[in-house]
């Protein structure tokens, strides 16, 4: 992913946003500098049918889940499919190359938060080995309404990330 992605990307983002069911979030940064700030800066993917930067089926990126040493090795997964393509494999393509680069970044736990009225990401991490670890009850928020949501988390199979 690039900066030159980001109207795409950024578009696929709001497309998930207007589904009420991917994230508590409810716009979308106007510039990629703001939306990259929060992410690694590894682990960027997205997808293009025509090769156009602003052509965006699909994205995924990892953002760190704390900024201390002991965590370098934890990252939380964003993953968004543009509408037009859900349902079409993108997802699952995505997370298994972001699975993949994860590992090759030395990365041992993937963790997600998922609305549970969100049944195919739920689907997409359960397939790709997430586990449920928890529901945090009332979390936040969202719409006026207050919102669950299921914290799901992958270890690592590598040896050496397990070590």
């Amino acid at each position: 992913m690039t900066p030159e992605d980001w109207p795409g990307v950024r578009s696929a983002y709001l497309e998930g946003i207007a589904t009420g069911q991917a994230t508590f979030e409810e716009t979308a940064p106007e510039e990629y500098a703001a939306w990259s700030a929060s992410r690694l800066a590894t682990c960027r993917l997205v997808t293009h049918p025509t090769g156009d930067a602003s052509d965006v089926l699909g994205w995924a990126a990892l953002s760190p889940v704390s900024s201390r040493p002991v965590y370098c090795g934890v990252a939380e997964v964003g993953i968004y499919v543009a509408a037009r393509a859900r349902g079409q494999g993108v997802g699952r393509a995505l997370m298994g190359a972001l699975v993949a680069a994860s590992e090759a970044e030395g990365i041992w736990t993937l963790q997600s938060a998922v609305f549970p009225e969100n049944a195919a990401t739920l689907a997409l991490h359960a397939a790709f080995g997430f586990r449920e670890v928890g529901r945090r009850e009332r979390i936040g928020k969202h719409r006026g309404v207050w919102r669950d949501t299921l914290l799901l988390e992958r270890r690592s199979r590598l040896p050496e990330l397990n070590a």
